[in-house]
């Protein structure tokens, strides 16, 4: 009894610094409180997130806010054709010394950090995006056949621009499958657009302030994974990802007749995560089906591909993705 005490504690201290965190990012990125849950969620999970939107958006003004309020060391990379792995990872240069030896020193580059913007990583090629993949699954690079870890937290906070495809080169199944969310920034409504007219135009603009810091944040996605789920949650996450599955036997007709691949357990493992987030954000010690219902798009929707049959016919992948989360939890899906 004492260690669920202990816990409902933590938890709800949690809660009440992650009310003043959210306050302080929606000050330099006002409005698309969905966003910046979503992203928030990213981060107290211990995941990385994938932003799509269109230039001029507030991505990267989002991206730097969490940097500060969080408290992480963050780097901007812009991913560009003539990028390079060692540009992202480091180098080893020959170095000479006063007595005439020589030896390697390994240089880091710019992945040496808590928070790492990927800027418009699809427009960097194949072979410098993957650069990335040992970094986001296993916190560590190989340089020379020698390991270097990275800064702990570290996450990935990528973005795209959904509109322009010529000169890009669309991420690979493996590495969408590391981004725990795909998090789509809207264009604002009509107030939101009027609050950051009169927010940026004038002769200050407020400023973000930490609330978190590394160890903090550290804390917090320990104490995401100790919040109780219950059984109807886990089997909603379960029926729901294997049902996204063209060749599983729950799978509906809609997805066995549209969709080339599902998703994979690690669909399942953010869900877990992510329901979670999102209960502590809202101030609840417990997630719920809800939870599962308004998680499910952004953990699914760059985890699937529809079949060419189905893109010929117009398909669209939301609307199957919100047919079955409909179907598995009764719950009209969130944007």
């Amino acid at each position: 009894m004492a260690d669920d005490a202990t816990l409902v504690d933590e938890i709800e201290a949690l809660g009440e610094k992650l009310a003043l965190a959210r306050g302080s990012i929606t000050r330099r990125f006002i409005g698309q409180p969905r966003v910046v849950d979503l992203t928030l969620s990213a981060l107290l999970c211990g995941g990385h997130g994938l932003l799509i939107g269109l230039p001029g958006l507030g991505k990267t003004r989002l991206v730097d806010t969490l940097s500060t309020v969080m408290g992480l060391n963050g780097a901007r990379i812009q991913f560009t054709p003539d990028l390079m792995p060692a540009d992202i990872l480091g180098s080893e240069v020959l170095e000479s010394a006063a007595d005439g030896s020589r030896a390697f020193r390994f240089i880091k580059g710019p992945i040496f950090c808590q928070l790492l913007m990927a800027d418009e990583i699809n427009r960097a090629s194949p072979r410098t995006q993957s650069a990335l993949l040992q970094a986001m699954q296993e916190r560590m690079v190989t340089i020379a056949g020698q390991e270097h870890a990275l800064p702990a937290p570290f996450h990935v906070l990528a973005t795209q621009n959904p509109i322009e495809q010529e000169g890009t080169y669309p991420l690979p199944e493996a590495q969408l499958d590391r981004f725990l969310v795909q998090i789509d920034v809207p264009y604002p409504d009509r107030q939101t657009e009027h609050d950051i007219l009169i927010a940026t135009t004038g002769v200050t603009e407020d400023r973000a302030h930490a609330v978190f810091t590394a160890d903090d944040l550290i804390a917090a996605q320990a104490v995401i994974r100790r919040m109780p789920v219950g059984e109807a949650v886990v089997a909603a996450i379960l029926d729901l990802v294997r049902a996204c599955r063209p060749g599983d036997a729950d799978a509906p007709q809609m997805v066995r007749e549209n969709v080339a691949w599902g998703p994979g357990p690690r669909a399942a493992q953010a869900l877990m995560l992510g329901v979670r987030a999102q209960a502590l954000l809202e101030g609840r010690l417990v997630p719920s089906v809800d939870d599962v219902a308004r998680m499910a798009g952004p953990v699914l929707k760059h985890r699937m591909a529809l079949s060419f049959a189905a893109r010929a016919r117009g398909e669209a992948l939301e609307d199957i993705i919100t047919a079955v989360i409909d179907r598995v939890t009764g719950i009209e899906a969130a944007a």
